[in-house]
């Protein structure tokens, strides 16, 4: 007997509604010394995925590391060997450039596909990512496309990688001159503090992570932001127990708006945490990236926080005390590069494309996180950029008087 089905008469052939909820548990370690044999907390992360066996695992090291850890290669064979029932490091370590130089050549991200071909990794083995954000983001991007996600470890080395980068669900590379052109939403399998890293870093770098704690401070906690603001001298100085606390409460932050906002995959227009960015973003890449992310956000923070005075929602008060934050960390507030305000924005040195690639990259109408107040942002969707190029000529004003006063 053969039934006769007329189209539409038993299944509504409109449409089938698909609901997938997915749940993303990972951790972030705190330690001092991870490699050494002693310090079991890498073995311990990799043993609670409950299986048995020993797990590959390949390393991609940041080469501005082995300056001052150049037995670092050696460390991880000899820890690997140590705790040869669970893991076991299936090819030496790849050492790529640090820096945005991990994120300009597209040809690192196909090395490193290689290597985990050839290292017969599965989506159970372990890539371990050890340096600093850039090179995080470069091999987070290689962990999450092969095998459509291999586990990956993050292990960052600089204080920025600690307190922000290292510590979310991104990963990319610039692409077409635009920073992050290419990239993934991908949860790492954990990440791993060790503080042992950031006693050899430059004063440069050490400064550097700091930015992203003033933002984060701004726009969500006042009260780190008083904390920032009366341990800039400890900070300065490299007191450890200062940076330690800061690290902590900037990562603490930002997992909570990551898991808390609603939108931990940016699928809306909104972005909180890019607070100071759009500007920075252009700034690195108009100096050819000769500065730094976090040198980078602190003018773009200045540039943010100056500009919501000058639109009356910060008072004049409020915005000194943060530039005099900013300026006390040693983070420079004014660059030529800001000078290319007046250009037009079909002009590829004009810094208000930034504002036309931060909208490209969100996606839909431009949204920009302002402040009322200490602590508390603002989102707006429309900019005047008379009072744009009014807040830059202040910073070029602070930061001339600034200037004289070192001087003097």
């Amino acid at each position: 007997m053969v039934l006769d089905i007329k189209p539409n008469s038993i299944f509504n052939l409109q449409s089938i509604h698909q609901s997938v909820s997915v749940r993303f548990n990972y951790e972030i370690l705190f330690t001092n010394n991870l490699f050494n044999l002693k310090n079991s907390t890498l073995a311990q992360v990799i043993t609670t995925d409950g299986e048995k066996k020993p797990k590959k695992v390949v390393a991609v090291i940041d080469a501005g590391l082995l300056q001052y850890w150049p037995e670092l290669p050696k460390q991880l064979a000899a820890y690997t060997k140590f705790y040869a029932e669970i893991l076991t490091l299936a090819v030496k370590p790849m050492i790529v450039p640090g820096g945005e130089a991990a994120k300009n050549d597209r040809t690192l991200l196909e090395q490193i596909h290689k290597l985990i071909e050839a290292a017969g990794l599965c989506r159970h083995s372990y890539l371990l990512a050890v340096g600093g954000g850039a090179v995080l983001d470069l091999v987070g991007y290689a962990a999450a496309t092969a095998h459509r996600g291999i586990r990956l470890i993050r292990i960052p080395t600089t204080v920025l990688a600690q307190n922000d980068s290292g510590i979310g669900v991104k990963n990319g590379i610039n692409a077409f001159g635009k920073k992050n052109f290419l990239g993934t939403f991908a949860p790492p399998y954990a990440v791993i503090n060790d503080s042992a890293f950031l006693t050899t870093l430059s004063d440069r770098d050490w400064l550097s992570g700091i930015a992203e704690a003033v933002k984060v401070a701004l726009i969500k906690d006042a009260r780190f932001f008083d904390f920032i603001h009366s341990h800039t001298a400890a900070l300065v100085s490299r007191d450890m127990d200062a940076m330690q606390q800061l690290i902590y409460r900037c990562a603490q932050l930002h997992l909570e708006h990551i898991a808390n906002s609603g939108d931990p995959f940016e699928m809306g227009s909104s972005r909180p945490l890019d607070f100071g960015h759009w500007a920075a973003h252009r700034l690195e890449h108009l100096t050819n990236y000769s500065l730094r992310h976090g040198e980078a956000v602190a003018i773009g923070i200045a540039l943010d926080s100056t500009y919501s005075y000058l639109l009356g929602l910060l008072d004049w008060s409020n915005c000194q005390r943060i530039l005099n934050t900013l300026s006390a960390l040693g983070f420079t507030l004014y660059v030529p590069e800001l000078a290319e305000r007046s250009s037009p924005l079909e002009d590829s040195r004009c810094l208000f494309r930034g504002l036309t690639e931060f909208r490209e990259h969100l996606g839909g109408e431009l949204t920009l996180t302002l402040l009322q107040n200490i602590g508390q942002g603002i989102e707006v969707h429309e900019v005047e950029l008379s009072l744009y190029k009014k807040a830059i000529s202040l910073l070029q004003d602070v930061e001339n008087r600034q200037t004289l006063l070192t001087a003097s």
